[in-house]
C-alpha cells in the first residue's frame, strides 16, 4: 500500500480539512505512514494567521521534503495564499493547491482518477471529540485579521449535511461533536445557527454538542436557548473578545463593545450558573495604552473564564492594522502577555473551586500524566483522574475532589 503523511497547523477548521483528506486517502488505498516511515505523499495544510504561524509551515514543509526525498509533497492553506512565491522557492517538488481548491485537493493530486471519494469526515484521529465544519470564510474584515483575504467570503454547509456527517461519526463511536467554522455566528445554511444547533441536538446517540469560537454580538436569543435548553448541548462556550477596551475594539473594527461582551456572558450565567465561557485576547495592538490594557484585566476580573487563549499582536500583510502608527514596544507585549497570563491562571483556579466536591460528568481524551488521564466536563473544565481502567473516549460521572493548577482532580 502506498502511503501518506499529514501535517496540519492552525485552526479546528484546518483539523477538519486533513481529517477529510486522510478520509480519502483510505478510500484510494493509501495508509497513514508511520513517523519513522518515508510516505508516497506528504500534504501540509498551513496557517498564516501570524508570523509565529509562517514559520511553523515553513518549517514543516521543509523538514518533510528532507525525511521523504522521494515523496510528493502538496502544500495547501492559508499559507498559499499569501506567500506562494517564497513556498515555491523552497523545492521544486511542491505542488501547491489554493483555499479555493481545497475540498477538491485530491483530485488536484490525481487528475487522472476517474472516481473520488466524497469530501467528508468518518472519524476524527487521535481526538475523543470530532469537529465538524458547518462554514468557511468571513466578511468581518476585522483591521488585524488576514482570512476573509485568504479563505475568501462566508459561505456555509446545508444542516442536512451537517447532520448527514454527524449521525456517521456517532454511528463510528464519537460521543462529541464541535460545530466549527471560520466564523461560525455567519452559519446560514438553510437556516441559523440556533437552527442548525437544535437539528444536530436531536441527533440519536450524540452525548455532547459544543460550538466552536463566536463573536458576543453573535449570540442571540435564540442561539442562547438553544444552547442552554438542548439535550446535548454544553454549557459553556468559547466567546471572543480579543481586547477589553472599547477603544482598541474600534480600532479593531470589532462589532461589539466590552458591555455588550459581559452582558453576553452574564445572560448565560443567569441561566445556568454551571455556565463557564473561554475566549481569546491580543495584546500588544498598535497603540494598546497601559490604560486600554487595565481594562482588559479588569474585564477578566468580572468575567469568570475557564481559560484564555492570549496572542501577541502580529502584524499581517494586506491588513489595515499593519499601516498602524504607535507599534508597542516588544518588551512591553511580552510583559503585557506574562501579567494577563497570572491573572488569567488566578481566575481560573478560582472558578474551578466553586466545582470541588461536585459529581460531573467527564469525557476522557489521549493525555496522560505521572499515571493520570485527562478529559473535561460539559462546561469545559479540565479534569486529571487515576488512569487505571480508563480510556480516551470514555464518558464517566466522577466526584471532584480537590483543584490543582493543572486543573481539578477526580475520582
Amino acid at each position: 500500500m502506498k502511503k501518506f503523511k499529514i501535517v496540519t497547523l492552525g485552526c479546528r477548521t484546518n483539523q477538519y480539512e486533513s481529517q477529510g483528506y486522510a478520509d480519502q486517502l483510505v478510500h484510494m488505498g493509501y495508509r497513514r505512514a508511520e513517523e519513522s516511515e518515508e510516505a508516497d505523499l506528504c500534504i501540509v495544510n498551513t496557517c498564516t494567521v501570524t508570523e509565529g504561524a509562517d514559520r511553523s509551515s515553513r518549517h514543516k514543509i521543509r523538514s518533510l521534503l528532507r525525511k521523504n526525498p522521494s515523496s510528493k509533497v502538496v502544500v495547501t492553506g492559508c499559507m498559499v495564499e499569501t506567500a506562494s512565491e517564497l513556498l515555491s522557492s523552497i523545492s521544486e517538488r511542491i505542488q501547491m493547491v489554493p483555499n479555493k481548491k481545497k475540498e477538491w485537493l485530491v483530485q488536484e493530486i490525481f487528475p487522472e482518477e476517474e472516481n473520488y471519494p466524497e469530501f467528508t469526515i468518518e472519524a476524527f484521529e487521535g481526538h475523543t471529540r470530532a469537529f465538524v465544519k458547518v462554514q468557511d470564510g468571513c466578511n468581518s474584515f476585522c483591521t488585524y485579521c488576514v482570512i476573509p483575504y485568504v479563505r475568501g467570503r462566508s459561505r456555509s454547509r446545508s444542516i442536512s449535511d451537517v447532520i448527514r456527517e454527524v449521525e456517521g461519526l456517532v454511528q463510528n463511536g464519537y460521543k462529541e461533536v464541535v460545530l466549527t467554522g471560520i466564523n461560525v455566528g455567519d452559519f446560514d445554511g438553510g437556516g441559523t445557527l440556533s437552527d442548525l444547533v437544535r437539528r444536530v441536538d436531536q441527533v440519536k446517540g450524540l452525548k455532547r454538542l459544543r460550538i466552536s469560537s463566536i463573536d458576543p454580538d453573535e449570540v442571540d436569543a435564540a442561539l442562547i436557548d438553544a444552547v442552554l435548553n438542548g439535550k446535548t448541548t454544553c454549557p459553556s462556550m468559547h466567546i471572543v473578545l480579543q481586547a477589553g477596551s472599547n477603544v482598541v475594539l474600534k480600532r479593531m473594527n470589532r462589532k461589539y463593545t466590552r458591555q455588550i461582551f459581559i452582558d453576553t456572558v452574564e445572560k448565560m450565567g443567569w441561566q445556568n450558573p454551571d455556565f463557564t465561557v473561554t475566549t481569546d485576547v491580543i495584546v500588544g495592538f498598535p497603540g494598546e495604552s497601559e490604560g486600554d490594557f487595565q481594562e482588559t484585566l479588569e474585564l477578566v476580573k468580572k468575567v469568570p473564564f475557564a481559560k484564555v487563549h492570549i496572542f501577541p499582536y502580529s502584524p499581517r500583510k494586506r491588513t489595515r492594522a499593519a499601516l498602524y502608527p504607535n507599534k508597542v514596544p516588544l518588551e512591553v507585549v511580552n510583559d503585557r502577555k506574562q501579567r494577563l497570563s497570572r491573572l488569567v491562571e488566578q481566575c481560573a483556579f478560582e472558578l474551578r473551586e466553586r466545582f470541588v466536591g461536585r459529581k460531573m460528568s467527564v469525557l476522557i481524551e489521549n493525555e496522560t500524566k505521572d499515571g493520570y488521564i485527562t478529559g473535561h466536563t460539559t462546561n469545559f473544565l479540565r479534569v486529571w483522574a487515576p488512569q487505571r481502567a480508563l480510556q480516551a473516549g470514555d464518558l464517566v460521572e466522577m466526584e471532584l475532589i480537590r483543584n490543582e493548577p493543572q486543573g481539578l482532580i477526580a475520582r
